[in-house]
């Protein structure tokens, strides 16, 4: 048994990872996307990456690395910031946060956009789609005209895969599963022969889909009266951590609510300009006047 464990370590790690090599892998993640990438994720770098070398036939870490970095390796660096991001997920992931935005948030944004005003909904991090699509679902129920009113959500990722699958809309059967019988036939086609079901154009027109890296310029402009950003700043440094949140704070409409996951903290340099109104739930108090120079369209 000892042996045949052995035998798989081996095979495992056929391709040294030098801790030079690991070093730069971790820089280049960090200042492409703000990945904070200690000691301790090694193991999971290679367990990652390991399977990308062999696809290009390339038998070493230090190869692959001289790739990526090289200013021409645009596509295989988006490739690599793919394999290294974490997208875990699901419909009403927190439902609390849906609750609250249900019973507190949205009634009102409704009914300021059926007298013709502009109202925004951000997902950042919107990993393969469940979260925008999930708000998309509690906008609908509240108001099932929604698709005729200025009345949209911004779902981005750095991802460029798997937004593509979120863009698609299709989800195995078991994805569905904790969701209430009305709203599987409501909003999702039947499971067809793959096992596949398909989400309803009338959530699908909600929802633009977008690619965007938070370490990098935001091209959005906002105001957003709501944005969910839940697990994804635990992936970031406390410095890429801090200047994520103050983003938001310059992007949010004064009086808009901030929803982060349930490990996550506001920094203490943005925390004064937030007010908590439940469990990891936050409004930008009233008197803040959000900064958008240097902003883009959206």
């Amino acid at each position: 048994m000892m042996q045949d464990i052995r035998h798989c370590l081996t095979e495992e790690r056929d391709l040294p990872l030098s801790a030079d090599d690991f070093q730069r892998i971790a820089r280049i993640a960090h200042d492409e996307a703000g990945l904070a990438m200690a000691d301790a994720k090694e193991a999971l770098v290679y367990a990652r990456l390991v399977k990308r070398l062999r696809q290009l036939s390339i038998d070493n870490f230090t190869d692959y690395i001289d790739l990526i970095s090289q200013p021409e390796s645009e596509y295989e660096r988006a490739v690599f910031i793919s394999i290294m991001t974490t997208n875990t997920t699901r419909f009403f992931r927190e439902d609390h946060h849906f609750e609250f935005l249900a019973e507190t948030v949205l009634p009102p944004l409704v009914a300021a956009a059926r007298r013709g005003d502009r109202v925004r909904l951000w997902s950042a991090g919107c990993s393969s789609g469940e979260e925008p699509y999930s708000i998309a679902m509690t906008v609908l129920r509240l108001c099932p005209g929604a698709g005729s009113l200025d009345l949209k959500i911004l779902a981005t990722d750095i991802d460029r895969q798997i937004l593509l699958a979120a863009q698609q809309g299709s989800y195995v059967e078991a994805a569905l599963s904790e969701l209430p019988e009305d709203v599987r036939k409501r909003h999702f086609s039947p499971a067809d022969k793959a096992g596949n079901c398909q989400i309803g154009d009338e959530i699908k027109a909600l929802v633009t889909f977008k690619t965007l890296n938070l370490a990098k310029p935001w091209p959005v402009t906002g105001p957003f009266q709501v944005i969910f950003c839940r697990n994804v700043a635990i992936y970031f440094d406390s410095a890429m951590q801090e200047r994520v949140w103050r983003g938001f704070a310059g992007t949010l409409a004064p009086g808009g609510y901030l929803f982060i996951g349930h490990s996550e903290r506001l920094s203490s340099s943005v925390r004064h300009q937030f007010e908590t109104v439940g469990m990891t739930s936050y409004r930008l108090r009233a008197s803040h006047i959000p900064d958008r120079r240097g902003k883009g369209e959206y």
